[in-house]
């Protein structure tokens, strides 16, 4: 059987994140899946086993799995009563100017998230922690008081940091953390120039490193390519501008630096799966919802 590209669909359009409970009775597989966002799986009664690269992980009452983007995964049952929760995120999503930095210790380039399965298979309390922060993410996201997307937004955040500050094996921040930092001055270029045009051979000057050499090393460092960086950033850019000002979208495309609207537009649906228009109006529609 092939494995199956799994489309998640977000309720919140201004979170990138799925979050659920179930509670099943049966004996079966799931078919083999994969999906580009990271999925948290919390076991609340009952086992579950979930296969991912070539190693078996046993979940009970408790129990915490992280898997990352992409990765193929299956799960088995065993026909007594199951109750858990899913959690499912982009994490790009959740990293602004501040913490971008971060998002270099879960590119994936060289450890997959589910090597970090360790810290919760060995470390009670991180695996307490974690499990906390995905019951109250599925809390927040039921209730939908005011300001709950702040709160997921936090403890989320506080999810990978309980990775980060529990790795004793410096899986995370032990990678290349020497090439990580010759990329700062880079990464605080792309966020001080967002509004105009980034330059790769700008970018290079400021590495000191020659064209060819800095986009492989840029690559291999952050899981992207540079250009793919900067328009992840611009777009997340127009994100906000379309929240928070009453502006076209042809002057928004104008504010980062993309006039050409077809380009725009292209990239503003790769990174939403919709235009900006739709963008608008699904914030006015949660807005008035």
């Amino acid at each position: 059987m092939q494995p199956v590209k799994e489309e998640i669909q977000y309720e919140n359009p201004l979170l990138s994140l799925k979050i659920w409970q179930t509670v099943r009775l049966d004996q079966r597989a799931y078919r083999w899946h994969y999906h580009p966002e990271c999925e948290l799986l919390l076991v609340q009664s009952g086992r579950l086993d979930i296969d991912v690269d070539g190693e078996t992980y046993p979940m009970a009452a408790g129990d915490v799995v992280i898997l990352g983007s992409s990765q193929l995964h299956s799960d088995r049952t065993h026909g007594e009563l199951l109750d858990y929760i899913v959690l499912q995120f982009d994490l790009q999503s959740f990293f602004d100017q501040s913490t971008i930095p971060y998002l270099q210790y879960f590119n994936e380039t060289k450890v997959p998230l589910s090597a970090m399965n360790y810290i919760f298979r060995e470390n009670q309390k991180a695996r307490a922690d974690a499990a906390d922060c995905i019951r109250q993410i599925l809390v927040e996201a039921q209730r939908k008081e005011s300001g709950y997307e702040l709160a997921v937004n936090m403890l989320i955040k506080k999810l990978l940091l309980i990775l980060i500050r529990n790795d004793g094996r410096g899986l995370l921040a032990g990678q290349d953390r020497v090439e990580r930092i010759r990329l700062k001055p880079v990464l605080d270029f792309v966020e001080s120039r967002i509004d105009d045009r980034i330059a790769v051979e700008d970018a290079c000057r400021l590495a000191n490193m020659s064209y060819y050499y800095f986009v492989k090393f840029f690559k291999k460092v952050m899981g992207m390519s540079f250009t793919e960086y900067v328009n992840f950033r611009k777009i997340k850019r127009a994100e906000q501008l379309l929240l928070t000002r009453d502006l076209s979208v042809s002057e928004i495309g104008d504010r980062i630096g993309m006039a050409n609207m077809a380009h725009f537009y292209k990239m503003f649906k790769r990174f939403n799966g919709f235009s900006p228009k739709e963008f608008q109006r699904r914030m006015l529609a949660w807005g008035r919802g």
